[in-house]
């Protein structure tokens, strides 16, 4: 049986911390901003984290070669 492959594009969205938290990129920067208030652009350019457990069971399974 082949070995299995981590996703590589996973590896380059999402990254796992210390704690075993994600911490990814916020979505809803790319364009149609004018509308928006500058508060609301500046939380979205944060960095932010998921603790759902079936999320992180999915990206610890895609980033580790299937060992969640």
């Amino acid at each position: 049986m082949p070995k299995m492959k981590s996703h590589k594009s996973s590896k380059r969205r999402i990254r796992l911390t210390a704690n075993g938290k994600l911490v990814r990129t916020q979505c809803n920067v790319r364009h149609l901003l004018a509308d928006r208030s500058p508060k609301r652009m500046r939380n979205n350019t944060k960095k932010t984290t998921s603790t759902s457990w079936g999320l992180l069971r999915r990206a610890r399974f895609a980033l580790l070669k299937g060992q969640a």
